[in-house]
């Protein structure tokens, strides 16, 4: 898979409902013969994306929108993307806003935070996404933040997809780090935010952590960091009774020397979504064909992670399937919801 660092010409400009005449999308080739298209996704919020997308060959075959940790641009999940796709999944990428192809480049005088890209960003990503596919359920595949943020998004109901992954994803609330690195983290982040706040910007690219983000995101990063809790500027929603809430299915998957998303920070994440149900895997350096893995590079090695990420959520969606038919034909043996017949 490749990504132009420039939009093209042809991609068509999706406004922020959607709209399915207007989801047309322009189509490239791809170097292994699969072709390649993109669209243009405008959110509520002002932000623009370009999503790229990978058809299978089943139209009703699943969607897998991949969502990037901080930092990360789309086009680094390309091998990624292709082993989902080589699986038989349609698959879709897109930078966070901000980041890569997207816009409103983070810099000095830029202001949004978290929940723009929870409540608006990833809800009109998701309905263009679906547009495309109109066949098919849709699977948020987040990295890092990527999976907060997906989780997050979906607890609202605001994307209206079926599943959720998780790889290499985390609570960055510090003690879930232990106390040596914990306490380390917590000093850190919040270092980063004020500096964020002094800069009018995070500069991570020149500092060698998290990209180029704005004063909003660092903040809301480094208040779940100290407090453990998603608290998100500008918005009265809870998202910890959200979470709480969630019943989609969610699978997590850990890395082998994964720093940035220990066990203990993966576990305080899931502790948060105990209605949910959970699958755990763990991605090995085994598993990766005795390839060095970390938090960034199971990417470049993730053939083994997108072959067991497609099962799943096969298994996973049939499953559901199955039980939501089962649960439409069954009887009401007591006639519980149903008014009786001559009741005024």
């Amino acid at each position: 898979m490749t990504y132009q660092d420039r939009p093209t010409a042809p991609d068509r400009v999706i406004s922020e409902k959607a709209q399915t005449d207007d989801a047309g999308p322009s189509a490239g080739r791809e170097q292994d013969g699969s072709a390649e298209e993109s669209v243009r996704v405008r959110s509520s919020g002002g932000a623009e994306f370009v999503v790229r997308l990978l058809r299978a060959e089943r139209p009703d075959a699943p969607v897998a929108l991949v969502v990037p940790a901080m930092g990360a641009r789309a086009r680094f999940y390309a091998p990624f993307a292709r082993g989902l796709h080589q699986g038989g999944l349609h698959v879709a990428v897109t930078d966070l806003r901000g980041q890569g192809e997207s816009t409103p480049v983070a810099r000095r005088g830029v202001a949004y935070g978290y929940r723009e890209m929870v409540d608006d960003d990833l809800p009109a990503v998701a309905r263009a996404v679906s547009a495309a596919f109109p066949r098919s359920p849709v699977v948020l595949i987040g990295h890092s933040l990527g999976g907060q943020l997906a989780l997050l998004s979906s607890a609202t109901g605001l994307t209206g997809v079926h599943a959720v992954v998780l790889t290499a994803a985390g609570s960055v609330w510090w003690r879930g780090f232990g106390s040596v690195r914990g306490l380390r983290n917590l000093v850190g982040s919040q270092l980063f935010a004020v500096l964020a706040t002094a800069l009018g910007y995070w500069p991570g690219e020149r500092l060698g952590f998290g990209g180029t983000q704005t004063t909003a995101v660092m903040r809301d990063w480094a208040r779940q960091g100290r407090t453990g809790r998603y608290t998100l500027r500008g918005s009265d929603t809870d998202y910890e009774a959200a979470l709480a809430r969630l019943t989609l299915p969610v699978l997590a998957v850990g890395v082998d020397n994964d720093s940035l998303a220990p066990s203990g920070a993966t576990d305080h994440l899931l502790q948060k979504i105990p209605a949910a149900p959970v699958s755990r895997w763990h991605y090995s350096e085994t598993l990766a064909g005795n390839h060095r893995l970390d938090h960034f590079r199971w990417v470049r090695h993730s053939d083994g992670m997108s072959a067991y990420i497609t099962d799943w959520i096969s298994g996973t969606l049939a499953t559901r399937q199955d039980d939501d038919a089962q649960q439409s034909t069954q009887p009401d043996p007591a006639g519980e919801g149903r008014p009786d017949e001559g009741e005024d």
